[in-house]
């Protein structure tokens, strides 16, 4: 069965104990944004795949560096409900080599840029901004002390959004289509 109507009371409880709260607290809101991502990150990676895109000097394809990503999401979801689990540095070290990868065949950024170009590049724009949002929430957390989450955790939600600016540069770079510059007019 796909509901429980355990939750139509607005509570809802973690991995971690049988004590009930609210689904507006912050582990809740954390838990949420980190899924909303996750979801938004599957239609990134479908897009990548019919695209058969490819970063040179990198053995896999955008769609599984997605996967991967996508299965790391759900070790910090499961950190955050109070699981054993948690991102390992080496897990943030290789977002960092991804992006720093794509980085070495893009122009150098001088500038900010309007969102847009290929539909690719304006998804991993959008994924980009609720992985910040998302790593707001994981914050919220940690300062809430309300759940212990280590800093490699914490490190992995903000180069998210890095990879995701970087994924989104590429997909315009690899399609031919310039960036465009605020104009501020």
């Amino acid at each position: 069965m796909l509901y429980t109507r355990k939750g139509d009371d607005g509570q809802t409880k973690l991995f971690c104990c049988d004590q009930r709260l609210s689904k507006s607290t912050a582990i809740a809101e954390a838990l949420g944004t980190v899924d909303e991502i996750n979801s938004l990150l599957g239609l990134c990676k479908v897009k990548a795949g019919d695209l058969n895109l490819k970063i040179s000097g990198l053995d896999q394809s955008v769609s599984a560096i997605l996967d991967q990503i996508q299965q790391n999401l759900f070790i910090v979801q499961a950190e955050l409900a109070g699981a054993p689990k948690n991102i390992s540095a080496e897990k943030v070290i290789w977002l960092e080599q991804i992006t720093d990868t794509i980085e070495k065949e893009l122009p150098e950024i001088k500038t900010f840029f309007v969102s847009g170009g290929t539909e690719l590049a304006s998804l991993f724009d959008f994924a980009r901004t609720i992985a910040r949002r998302a790593e707001r929430r994981v914050v919220k957390v940690a300062e809430e002390k309300t759940n212990s989450l280590q800093p490699s955790t914490l490190a992995f939600m903000n180069r998210l959004s890095s990879v995701l600016y970087a994924l989104a540069r590429y997909s315009n770079f690899r399609a031919g289509v310039l960036e465009s510059s605020p104009t501020y007019e």
